[in-house]
């Protein structure tokens, strides 16, 4: 008798968009998925429009699919979905989308059901558990295609999509989701009060896979130990990388350095491309800061993890953004950890739960006053930043590894396959 070997799981998982330098912690679970065996394709709402992809993303074999970003790009596609598609499921997710559209009547949610329609049609005969990155827009398009097809779905939920997403529609999708995780415990918290089963949601940090990183440089004997800002040959390399955004608080960031003394001697790499690019480059003009900041644009890893080496301090001045969003626990925190630079950041969303302040980095209010006051505090002070790197660090290698979470995350995605196609052995 042959031994019975398990089926592998199989999952269809929808983004948003891919490649993309600035989702990491994307690319970072979906190749430790693959490695774990997983068989993945992968659904993507538009096509990428970085010039550059990470080595990471190399690695990752599964295929791609790109559905219609712009609905009048490819209507024959749409058109000739709905032939291929279960009439029953096709009414039922044409009920949940309307009952949404009157909600949210825009050519966003008409677009979502459109790639619904496509994606739904073009998952394989048996279609693979549905899983989604990010609650709003994917999430969308994973619920409709899943309600035509009959599958279930879950997804992992982030920052902008948990805080910009309307209150009725994060109720609905977490009523009809299998199971969600997300990130950071604030978001889990959210999310729990609003869920009817609250302990579907789960939270599974994302942590960092400590294998892609060479080991920290030696600090202590380095060039840097000698950077106090003390005269310009001693200038302090400060770093940041971050999508230019309202959300990253680069505006207040600015602010911040134009009110340090004159005394002090520092200059900013910037890394990182996004929409206010140009207003806070002329920010810093009138601030009389641009001689002393280098805007990279955006980079791939690599190039990141080299800036990371350079540096003496990474700061990242996240804020609430008017529209209510804001970071979770940006990956690009236990990055700089990882070569145990010390970090200025502020006390906002999810940076807390891994920077204790005065323990593992300085965490400001989001002013620039007080944004001010901790780059006065750690600029002259080469032991102070030390100490923090080194703690870091250290919290990073205990608490933040990749591991857990990836082995947290499989075991709810297997789970979740097979129940479903328990549900699917029982249909008549």
């Amino acid at each position: 008798m042959r031994d019975c070997v398990a089926p592998p799981l199989r999952l269809a998982v929808v983004v948003k968009g891919y490649p993309r330098l600035s989702e990491t912690f994307v690319a970072q679970e979906l190749l430790a998925l693959q490695e774990r065996g997983v068989e993945l394709s992968i659904w993507s709402l538009r096509h990428p429009t970085d010039k550059r992809r990470h080595a990471l993303h190399e690695r990752i074999t599964a295929p791609v699919h790109y559905l219609p970003e712009y609905l009048h790009q490819e209507p024959l596609r749409v058109l000739r979905a709905l032939p291929r598609l279960p009439r029953a499921g096709l009414w039922a997710a044409a009920r949940l989308w309307w009952r949404d559209l009157r909600r949210d009547p825009t050519a966003n949610r008409g677009r979502r059901f459109g790639q619904a329609l496509v994606l739904a049609a073009e998952l394989p005969a048996h279609a693979p558990f549905l899983y989604v990155h990010f609650l709003h827009t994917p999430a969308s398009v994973a619920r409709y295609a899943a309600a035509i097809r009959g599958v279930g779905w879950g997804f992992s939920a982030h920052a902008k999509d948990i805080w910009t997403t309307p209150d009725w529609e994060k109720r609905e999708k977490l009523a009809e989701a299998r199971f969600g995780v997300t990130c950071t415990a604030s978001g889990a918290a959210h999310l729990r009060a609003l869920a009817a089963e609250a302990e579907r949601i789960e939270l599974v940090y994302h942590g960092l896979d400590l294998g892609r990183f060479p080991a920290p440089p030696d600090r202590a004997a380095g060039p840097g130990a000698e950077r106090d800002g003390s005269s310009p040959e001693r200038a302090v390399e400060i770093l940041s990388v971050g999508r230019l955004v309202e959300k990253k608080g680069y505006d207040r960031l600015l602010d911040a350095l134009a009110r340090l003394p004159d005394r002090l001697h520092w200059r900013l790499v910037h890394i990182g491309g996004g929409p206010l690019g140009d207003g806070l480059r002329a920010q810093a003009g009138r601030l009389g800061l641009a001689g002393r900041i280098e805007w990279r644009g955006a980079q791939d890893q690599a190039t990141v993890i080299e800036a990371l080496r350079r540096a003496d301090l990474f700061t990242l001045t996240s804020v609430i953004a008017g529209d209510g969003d804001r970071d979770g626990l940006p990956n690009v925190l236990m990055e700089a950890a990882s070569q145990k630079l010390a970090i200025l950041s502020t006390a906002v969303a999810a940076i807390p739960e891994f920077i204790a302040d005065g323990e593992h980095g300085i965490l400001a209010e989001p002013n620039a006053e007080a944004i001010a006051a901790g780059l006065s505090r750690l600029l002259p002070d080469p032991a102070l930043r030390l100490r923090l790197g080194e703690a870091a660090h250290a919290r990073l290698r205990a608490e933040f590894g990749m591991t857990a979470g990836i082995d947290r995350l499989l075991d709810r995605l297997a789970r979740s396959a097979r129940e479903e196609a328990a549900r699917e052995d029982a249909r008549p």
